[in-house]
C-alpha cells in the first residue's frame, strides 16, 4: 500500500475543496452576511492541509497506477477527509456549537443524504445555506468522479477509484477513456441542473433559492433553504417541476446521454429504468388511493402529495411537501418500504438500487421455477443480457449485508435510548441517503436532539450508503491488509 501516494490524492482533493469555497465566499460578500471570515479560515486550512499532503506525497515511488486495494482505501479516506474539512464552514458558524454537529451536516451534504441538525434554517446566513446546497451538488456525481474528469494524473488507473465510488452494481464507461466518461456525466449533470434553475425561476423563485434547490435536487440531496422544505411554497408548479427532475436524477445518467445521442425510447427499453418508473407509478397510485377521502378531499390533491412523497423517498432525495407520518398506516408502510428500494444504478440516488431488487426478484423466481421444473435451464437476464453467477452472488451478499447493517445500527441506536420507530427510521434514512425518517426524525423534525454518539454512528451509515457498503466495510476485514 503506497500511503504517500494515497495522501497525495487526498491532498489534491482537499485543494480542490478549498478552491470551491470561493463560491460561498462570494455569496457572503454579496449578501453582507458576515460569514466570510469562517469561509476564509476554512479555505486556508483546507488548502494548507492539501498542499502539505501533496508535497509529502513526492516521497511516493512508482507509477500512478492505482490497484483495487489502494482505490478502495483512497476513496474511503478521501470521503472521510472531505467530510471533516467540509465541516469547517459549519463549525465556524455560531449556530453549530460542536464539531459533531458540523461533521454530521457536512457528511449529510456530501453523501447527498439531507438529514440535518439545523433547527432554524431560514435564520442561517445565505452563504452557509449556499455551501450546504453546493456540497450536495458536488457529492451527487462524486468527488472522485469530478477529480477524474479534471485531473489528468488520476486518469491512469482511475477505474479503481471509479468502481469504488460510483453507486452501481456494474459501473459503466461511456467511452474507452475514463476521464472522458466522467466529463460527459458531469456535463449532463450540469445541464440538467441549469434547466431546473430556469424552470424554478419561471415559477417565481429567486435566483438564490432556485440555484440552491436545483443543487440539491439533481444529486437527490434534499437540503432546502426553508424550514418546511418544499411545503413552504405550497405550489403545484414547484411540486411537479421538482418531481420531474427528481425522476430524472433517479435514472441512470448513461441513459440521459444515450437519449441525447438520439435513442428516444431508451428509458422504456432499459429494463431497470422501466421497472423504476412502473414501480414509482404503482406506489404513487397506492398512496393516492389510501389517502384520498380520509386524508385529502380531492383526487388531484391526493395524487399530487402522494406522488411527491413517493418520488422524493424512492429517489432518496428527501424533500417533503407533507407530514407523511400523519398518513394512514398503509401509506406509511409503503413509504418506509420505498426507503430500502432506492433509485436506478448509475443515478445520484441511494438505497439498494432498483437493478439489485429486480435481479433479486428474478433470481427468486428462477429458484421457484427450478423446483417445479428441476431439469430446466432458466437464466437471470437484464436487458437481454445474462447476469453472471459472480454478479448474482455479489448482489445477494450486498442485500444481506445491507439489512445486517440496518438491523445492527438500529439496535445500537436503541441502546442509546431511542425508541424503535426513531431508530429504524433514522438508520433507514441515513444508510439509504434519504434524509428525513420516521419517529422523532420525521419530515417535520430534525436530528439535532440525538446523542452525539448517535450522530457519529449515523454519519458512518451515510458514508456506508453513499459508498455502497463494501468500500468501507472491507477495510475492517483482516485479509484486506495482508499482502
Amino acid at each position: 500500500m503506497r500511503w504517500w501516494f494515497i495522501a497525495g490524492v487526498i491532498g489534491t482533493l482537499l485543494i480542490l475543496l478549498g478552491l470551491t469555497m470561493i463560491f460561498p465566499l462570494l455569496v457572503s460578500f454579496y449578501y453582507h452576511d458576515h460569514a466570510w471570515d469562517g469561509f476564509i479560515r476554512s479555505m486556508g486550512i483546507s488548502l494548507a492541509a492539501g498542499l502539505i499532503l501533496v508535497v509529502l506525497s513526492k516521497k511516493s515511488k512508482g507509477d500512478d497506477y492505482i490497484n483495487q486495494k489502494e482505490g478502495m482505501t483512497t476513496v474511503a479516506l478521501a470521503w472521510t477527509a472531505i467530510g471533516l474539512f467540509g465541516a469547517l464552514p459549519f463549525y465556524f458558524e455560531p449556530e453549530f456549537t460542536n464539531f459533531t454537529d458540523a461533521f454530521f451536516e457536512s457528511v449529510s451534504g456530501f453523501t447527498t443524504t439531507g438529514s440535518s441538525v439545523m433547527t432554524n434554517i431560514e435564520a442561517a446566513n445565505p452563504s452557509l445555506l449556499f455551501w450546504r446546497s453546493f456540497i450536495q451538488w458536488l457529492g451527487g456525481m462524486g468527488i472522485i468522479v469530478l477529480s477524474i474528469a479534471i485531473l489528468p494524473f488520476l486518469g491512469v488507473g482511475g477505474i479503481q477509484l471509479y468502481k469504488a465510488e460510483v453507486p452501481s452494481p456494474v459501473p459503466d464507461k461511456l467511452t474507452p477513456r475514463l476521464s472522458d466518461s466522467a466529463k460527459i456525466l458531469w456535463v449532463v449533470y450540469a445541464v440538467l441542473t441549469l434547466f431546473q434553475i430556469i424552470f424554478l425561476l419561471g415559477g417565481g423563485m429567486s435566483l438564490f433559492e432556485a440555484a440552491c434547490h436545483a443543487f440539491t435536487t439533481m444529486p437527490t440531496g434534499g437540503f432546502s433553504t426553508k424550514n418546511a422544505s418544499i411545503a413552504h411554497y405550497n405550489s403545484a408548479f414547484f411540486d411537479y417541476t421538482i418531481i420531474f427532475f427528481m425522476l430524472l436524477a433517479g435514472i441512470n445518467f448513461t441513459l440521459h446521454y444515450q437519449m441525447l445521442k438520439g435513442k428516444t425510447l431508451i428509458f422504456w427499453e432499459d429494463t431497470e429504468c422501466r421497472f423504476f418508473l412502473l414501480f414509482t407509478l404503482a406506489m404513487t397510485l397506492l398512496v393516492t388511493w389510501d389517502t384520498y377521502g380520509n386524508f385529502y378531499h380531492t383526487f388531484h390533491e391526493a395524487f399530487r402529495f402522494a406522488c411527491f412523497q413517493v418520488v422524493s423517498i424512492l429517489t432518496t432525495t428527501g424533500f417533503a411537501t407533507a407530514d407523511y407520518e400523519k398518513f394512514p398506516g398503509l401509506s406509511q408502510m409503503i413509504l418506509f418500504f420505498c426507503m430500502f428500494i432506492g433509485a436506478s444504478a448509475g443515478s445520484t440516488g441511494g438505497g439498494m438500487k432498483c437493478s439489485r431488487i429486480l435481479v433479486c426478484c428474478k433470481y427468486v423466481y428462477r429458484e421457484l421455477f427450478k423446483i417445479i421444473h428441476p431439469r430446466s435451464i432458466n437464466q437471470v437476464k437484464i436487458n437481454a443480457m445474462v447476469i453472471p453467477n459472480d454478479v448474482l452472488r455479489s448482489i445477494m451478499a450486498f442485500i444481506i449485508l445491507y439489512m445486517a447493517v440496518f438491523i445492527i445500527s438500529s439496535m445500537l441506536l436503541g441502546s442509546m435510548g431511542l425508541d424503535m420507530m426513531t431508530a429504524f427510521g433514522a438508520v433507514a434514512a441515513c444508510i439509504g441517503n434519504i434524509g428525513p425518517g420516521f419517529g422523532t426524525v420525521g419530515p417535520t423534525e430534525n436530528f439535532a436532539h440525538l446523542p452525539e454518539t448517535a450522530k457519529w454512528l449515523l454519519s458512518f451509515c451515510m458514508l456506508l450508503g453513499r459508498l455502497e457498503l463494501y468500500t468501507l466495510i472491507i477495510l475492517v476485514v483482516p485479509e484486506f491488509w495482508k499482502k
